[in-house]
């Protein structure tokens, strides 16, 4: 996901929850909603209710279930399937034109028919406003969409791309009605009009409140009456005393390790929660900048490799609320590896550091501050970067020390190349490792640190975007993570967890956490 989309840790769920603990339904409801209404609690705000510019977790749960795409992910699945659509498939060999014809009786929240003109308005709007904070970086390979009648769609797309099906399924592929929605510029009055599973009845400051919408077509059953989402503003203390106090049936994002830990191990009779805890997609990186005059020599980040311990950072930062990584591509979407393991090991080899440090004519110890920011990427990164330190200092062959500035500077310095060793949190828009390779490498890269590979570039990624059978990319996204163990321009870090904290009665919530990054509203039931 572009890197304006990272969400704190330890978040997003990769496949099902399947540390599901001892299920989620009893005997007795919690207070949080009434009449099969479900309140749901995050720290995250809604930036957005125009999908021409929200590229954030809180707006694209409301576009997810207040908007349709052609396509969406099914529950515990990766391959997109039929939503707004009757079908979409590739009418060409080159994978360059992809066709779908649109389901009958479509129709939006106000009456309005929707149809194949509202998908083209919806994707030719997206890209024409081109807001910084939205999706439209996701359709570069998108020349143009022509509707050859009412009911069909097609994309034509500049470069092969077999992965465009699994994009147009993400929140990015939202279908506005296009009589409600200006070409040129973004809806700013906080409503939004969709043709998915709810609509948005209110939204303020606080919370926004959905209801289920009954003009809807679709692929989704829904097992409640309604949705309450608040928003308690990075505050994880009154999330977790909402939960505990039974004001809220979920607290989905925003507990800390701590709070989950707390959770889990409550012996409080009244505390009425249970922990659900699911695997992740979300990923950690260090950055290195390859232009720097430290981490830019080859030794250097070689030395890093070997000395930073994974193991331990997931274990005392981060309660094991998180799991070492050791590729760019995590565990759980295809062609995964573990390319750092196997040429750097699990635990600190300081001999083989020494080694690599002398083999670049480095003979003192070497200084280098680590830069972080305080919240975008968790509420740990400054611990976890702190412990890094410790780390590289414990060996005898760094002075290393920790920086934290707010989140904007941090961005402003990154971008001008300021920084030599920073962190960056990635979650992605679709389940497919082109996701979390393609972003970042190349000209304009989203780390924006200076390192470019021309095999990778101009071979690797466009050879496998052209791929419909995904499992047949496997050899040559292993080739890349490779390379990128061999030339370090990244050390991956940790692979996250996700947790959703759910009262009594209430079930569904497994569904809402797998690889597709969706929260399905629909899946909630409560009693």
């Amino acid at each position: 996901m572009n890197i304006r989309k990272s969400w704190p840790a330890p978040i997003l769920a990769a496949g099902l929850a399947a540390g599901l603990l001892s299920g989620c339904g009893s005997e007795q409801g919690s207070s949080g909603g009434e009449d099969g209404e479900i309140v749901v609690g995050m720290s995250d705000d809604v930036l957005a209710t125009d999908p021409a510019s929200g590229y954030d977790p809180g707006s694209w749960l409301l576009f997810n279930n207040v908007f349709q795409s052609l396509l969406a992910f099914p529950k515990g699945g990766t391959e997109p399937e039929p939503e707004a659509a009757e079908s979409c498939k590739f009418t060409d060999s080159a994978t360059k034109e992809l066709t779908c014809t649109l389901r009958d009786g479509l129709k939006f929240s106000n009456g309005n028919e929707l149809t194949s003109k509202d998908v083209k308005y919806s994707f030719d709007r997206t890209l024409n406003i081109d807001d910084p904070d939205g999706p439209a970086v996701m359709f570069s390979s998108l020349d143009k969409v022509t509707t050859p009648d009412a009911k069909t769609v097609v994309f034509h797309l500049k470069v092969p791309d077999a992965t465009f099906p699994s994009k147009i399924a993400s929140g990015a592929g939202s279908i506005v009605d296009h009589r409600e929605y200006p070409a040129d510029k973004l809806r700013k009055d906080g409503k939004a009009v969709g043709s998915g599973a709810y609509t948005l009845d209110t939204y303020n400051k606080n919370e926004a409140v959905f209801k289920v919408n009954g003009s809807y077509k679709g692929s989704a059953e829904t097992h409640n009456s309604g949705v309450t989402l608040r928003f308690f503003h990075d505050d994880r203390k009154k999330l977790k005393q909402a939960m505990l106090a039974g004001d809220i049936d979920i607290a989905y994002r925003g507990l800390s390790a701590g709070d989950i830990a707390d959770l889990e191990s409550s012996t409080d009779a009244e505390a009425k929660a249970e922990v659900i805890e699911g695997t992740s997609a979300e990923v950690q990186h260090i950055v290195l900048n390859m232009n720097d005059p430290v981490v830019g020599k080859l030794g250097v980040r070689k030395a890093l490799a070997y000395l930073i311990d994974r193991e331990k950072l997931v274990s005392d930062v981060h309660d094991q609320t998180a799991s070492a990584l050791y590729s760019i591509i995590p565990a759980g979407i295809e062609a995964h590896n573990t390319a750092f393991f196997d040429t750097y090991g699990g635990r600190p080899q300081p001999d083989k550091a020494a080694q690599a440090l002398r083999d670049e004519g480095i003979t003192g110890k070497v200084k280098l501050t680590l830069w972080a920011t305080p919240s975008r990427y968790g509420p740990a990164t400054v611990e976890e970067f702190k412990a890094i330190a410790e780390q590289l200092n414990a060996s005898g062959l760094f002075e290393a020390d920790v920086k934290s500035v707010p989140f904007d500077q941090y961005e402003k310095d990154v971008e001008a190349g300021k920084y030599g060793f920073y962190v960056k949190g990635w979650v992605p828009d679709y389940p497919d490792p082109e996701n979390f390779t393609q972003p970042f490498f190349g000209k304009d890269n989203v780390l924006m640190n200076n390192y470019t590979n021309e095999t990778i570039t101009g071979e690797i990624v466009p050879g496998t975007a052209a791929q419909t059978d995904r499992t047949g990319t496997q050899d040559q996204f292993h080739r890349l993570q490779d390379i990128v163990a061999d030339e370090i321009p990244i050390i991956p870090l940790w692979q996250g967890k996700q947790y959703a904290v759910v009262g009594e009665e209430i079930s569904g919530v497994e569904w809402c956490l797998d690889a597709s990054t969706v929260f399905r509203f629909w899946e909630l039931q409560k009693g």
